[in-house]
């Protein structure tokens, strides 16, 4: 059997994967839910859906525990500008829990459309808010860090290995000097927790540290992400663009807190969607949500299938051409798959092909191209494509889905089959077009016309 193999972004290396414990622990980076997640967002969320997928196919029990981000998460990764919560809030004339509660269930909805598993655990910031101040107070205590007049900074000359994670090289500066890093000692030192600004009202603060304040974006992650899946677990998980900042710094404040290391095993990014010449963001405004799609009549399915065809390590680019043909190519992949006698038979060797493409780094276009293969040579049966699915889930096969034939389209059908009986094709065809008009595709086969929605 194959074994798995992933790349983690800790060693630059494809690595056999050797879990620490006989359950997986496995921690995402979750949404800012200030606003919709946009379809880039959501490629990451799909690349981390097939991984829990293609662990579950492999046998394995995983704990998965996603973050709600909904306090702490400023506009600029410098510690500076406004929470992105709040400042929701203010466009859309809300509260701020308000606007956590409607994000967040709009982007709930949006893994129920693309067939996403949700985490075992879902965890928001604002209800861990004492976890957070006691790895804060930890990281005071272990002689971590430095306050400033805004808040409480993490010292990153403390530890030798800084930015392991993205091989940043440490830009040493006198202490106090100000090179638009603030107060800061250091460039890549990072807020833990923030007081607030007297002149400001804020509607998420808590009384910390002698002041009212709130926590920084990187000590949720680590303060949850330990209370669910303890000092050191399996598997992190987000979009490479969290590698230099966040996902740096949560290594910084866990391994600190611990004397522990690696804080994590394996580390899994996914690449950008790229629309255009630049990634897709909502701070430039050059992003597209899944509601856009549905809008345009794009089955959100047809977008996990679109992201599904170029290996989640490879940057995508995002046209509409792309997206409708992804479509088509999804829509025709059920129709194939609909004609599949009941007596076909699987080759051996295509799931032995489809394990070894899962289990190289989630190489999953190539197992996609291994079950089109399959099926255009007719190697393949349907119960063999309902357990390759389970992967892709992209409902490729519902036996239990029935078209009610209404009166209208049985009488087209038959004076179809007679047309075809008569051998007379121009009048096949345009009873076929008839038929499409009303949303019903048909085919021929040995058994006779299959009809399908289209």
């Amino acid at each position: 059997m194959p074994k798995l193999k992933i790349y983690n972004t800790l060693t630059h290396n494809t690595e056999n994967f050797e879990p620490m414990n006989t359950t997986i622990g496995f921690y995402a980076c979750g949404p800012t839910v200030y606003n919709y997640a946009h379809i880039g967002n959501l490629r990451a969320y799909i690349s981390q859906d097939i991984l829990r997928r293609v662990l579950k196919y492999n046998g394995y029990k995983i704990k998965h525990v996603m973050n709600i981000t909904d306090v702490g998460h400023l506009t600029d990764d410098a510690d500076t500008g406004e929470d992105k919560m709040e400042k929701g809030a203010q466009r859309e004339g809300k509260t701020a829990i308000q606007i956590a509660d409607f994000y967040t269930n709009a982007f709930k909805n949006n893994l129920q459309d693309l067939n996403i598993l949700e985490p075992n655990i879902w965890c928001k910031a604002t209800e861990h808010i004492p976890e957070q101040i006691k790895q804060v107070q930890d990281l005071i205590d272990g002689g971590y860090t430095y306050e400033t007049t805004d808040g409480i900074y993490f010292d990153t000359t403390k530890i030798k290995d800084y930015g392991k994670l993205a091989n940043l090289q440490k830009q040493e500066l006198e202490a106090g000097k100000r090179v638009d890093i603030g107060e800061k000692k250091n460039p890549h030192d990072f807020a833990l927790w923030k007081f607030s600004n007297e002149q400001e009202k804020r509607q998420m603060e808590w009384e910390a540290f002698g002041k009212k304040g709130f926590p920084g974006w990187h000590i949720e992650c680590s303060a949850m992400s330990m209370k669910y899946l303890g000092d050191q677990f399996d598997i992190h998980a987000g979009g490479i663009d969290h590698i230099p900042v966040h996902h740096t710094n949560e290594i910084a404040q866990a391994e600190s807190v611990t004397g522990l290391k690696p804080w994590v095993k394996y580390w899994f990014h996914n690449e950008f969607l790229i629309m255009g010449n630049e990634k897709m963001a909502k701070s430039s405004g050059n992003f597209i949500t899944l509601q856009t799609l549905k809008d345009k009549e794009i089955d959100p399915l047809s977008y996990r299938y679109f992201i599904l065809q170029s290996h989640y390590r490879k940057q995508t680019n995002f046209s509409w051409d792309a997206i409708n043909s992804a479509q088509l190519g999804l829509k025709n992949l059920r129709k194939q798959i609909r004609n599949i006698g009941p007596n076909a038979l699987t080759d051996p060797i295509i799931e032995i092909e489809f394990l070894k493409a899962i289990n190289n780094d989630l190489n999953i276009p190539e197992a996609l191209a291994i079950l089109w293969s399959a099926i255009k040579e007719n190697k393949v049966n349907l119960d063999t494509i309902i357990m390759f699915d389970k992967i892709f889930a992209l409902d490729l096969h519902e036996p239990d889905t029935k078209i009610e034939i209404t009166d209208e389209i049985q009488t087209i059908l038959d004076e179809r089959q007679k047309a075809r009986n008569e051998k007379n094709w121009s009048e096949s065809d345009k009873l076929r077009e008839e038929l499409k008009n009303i949303g019903i595709d048909v085919d021929d086969t040995a058994d006779g016309q299959k009809i399908s929605q289209i």
